[in-house]
């Protein structure tokens, strides 16, 4: 799956989506591709069918980098593209860039690499702001499959980030490589790891919420501004955290809430990043939503019970509980107006967990004899690209080290 939206322009109504977490939805067996989870009548020009691969099946599938790439060299498909790009570009009074939702785990990867290239030739000094996406993966035995997805997630990343002003790799999986880990678990969701639409729900309400500094028309900020904010020094890769829903508690203000976690922090990994320690943060965006204007503080009059007691309003509380946490980030904090359904908190990050996550995949590629898997890079990627890819991500991963114990040196993690 690959979507490409063109940001909101400064005078566009727009409210906030409701995040709605009920799963009593449709039945998890009749349901088999995203479009059959879709309510919403698409424009006839906003989407362009692949009729080269199946979906469905053992042959024929979208399953290689490469596959991808080749996609969008082909002439007609390009043109149809940009045909389709250039009519909403056009509808735009300001334009302030994209964003670019992809699967990291299959050929869409390689889908995304072209599109994000093109994107970044044509619009050069706009944002590119793009999601890498996997699904929680449960058939960890088929060797081939998971050899698959580890190539194309470290050609995806290393492709993506750098043609992107921002990338952001997403899922519930515990892990991106090839040690299994179990999914994400959220303190206040009872869901189905095993069902798509269950997964892909917490991602939708968190993504809604990540992208709200430059989305509204109340928005002080540009998807530019938020991008510039985190990719500093070389660091292309972000982190997407989420408390879905965020315990705001009737009865108790949010310095309450917040005070409540200074050691265990309030979110859950989005990137499949291990859990956070309160590492090394060099800069995050902050946003909370579905929070009242009432009951930011205590009682008037009161002897603050902490340092966020003595603040007046939500900004000002979580910047000095971000500051408290993960003290000289920069910081971006946003409190827009409130959504209907659930609070939800979420925080991109540029982090040292992330040379964790991106090292890790380095380190399993090295493991693997590649030359044993010609029908991978018969699809179009030359080995030797493919080794450059493999040196470029370490080089990101590099980018989050600080020599302090939240991150091991890489020959201590290369003895794990």
């Amino acid at each position: 799956m690959l979507a490409l939206h063109t940001a909101l322009f400064p005078d566009a109504t727009s409210a906030p989506a409701q995040l709605d977490v009920s799963w009593d939805v449709c039945s998890g067996s009749s349901m088999q591709v995203w479009s059959d989870y879709l309510n919403v009548q698409l424009h006839p020009r906003s989407i362009y069918v692949i009729q080269q691969y199946n979906h469905n099946g053992e042959s024929g599938r979208l399953e290689a980098f490469g596959q991808g790439e080749r996609l969008l060299q082909e002439h007609g498909c390009v043109e149809e593209l940009e045909d389709r790009l250039h009519f909403y570009v056009e509808e735009c009074d300001y334009l302030q860039g994209f964003q670019v939702l992809c699967d990291l785990h299959s050929g869409f990867s390689g889908v995304g690499a072209k599109v994000t290239e093109l994107l970044y030739d044509e619009y050069s000094g706009k944002g590119i702001l793009t999601w890498g996406l996997t699904p929680v993966i449960h058939n960890m035995g088929d060797f081939q499959k998971n050899f698959y997805r580890l190539m194309n997630t470290v050609l995806g990343i290393v492709h993506l980030s750098s043609h992107s002003s921002l990338f952001c790799p997403m899922s519930l999986n515990g892990s991106l490589g090839l040690k299994p880990q179990p999914p994400v678990t959220f303190p206040y969701i009872n869901y189905d790891a095993s069902l798509n639409y269950h997964s892909s729900a917490i991602l939708a309400a968190a993504l809604d919420t990540l992208t709200v500094p430059y989305r509204l028309c109340s928005s002080r900020g540009s998807m530019m501004h938020l991008a510039e904010t985190l990719n500093f020094s070389g660091r292309k890769v972000a982190a997407a955290w989420a408390s879905v829903p965020f315990p705001a508690v009737n009865g108790h203000s949010l310095p309450d809430v917040l005070h409540a976690y200074q050691q265990d922090l309030p979110w859950k990994p989005l990137s499949s990043c291990r859990e956070q320690n309160v590492s090394c943060c060099f800069a995050q965006s902050v946003v909370l939503r579905g929070i009242s204007k009432e009951g930011h503080t205590s009682c008037p009059g009161k002897q603050p019970t902490s340092p966020l007691h003595a603040f007046e309003t939500a900004e000002q509380i979580l910047q000095q509980y971000s500051h408290a946490v993960f003290p000289g980030a920069f910081r971006l904090i946003s409190f827009p107006a409130a959504v209907e359904s659930i609070p939800v908190l979420t925080s991109l990050q540029s982090s040292s967990v992330l040379h964790t996550l991106l090292y890790s995949l380095y380190k399993d590629v090295q493991k693997l004899n590649i030359r044993r898997w010609a029908s991978f890079f018969s699809a179009g990627v030359e080995q030797a690209d493919f080794h450059e890819a493999v040196e470029a991500l370490r080089t990101l991963s590099q980018c989050y080290e600080t020599g302090f114990g939240d991150d091991k040196s890489e020959d201590e993690t290369d003895s794990d």
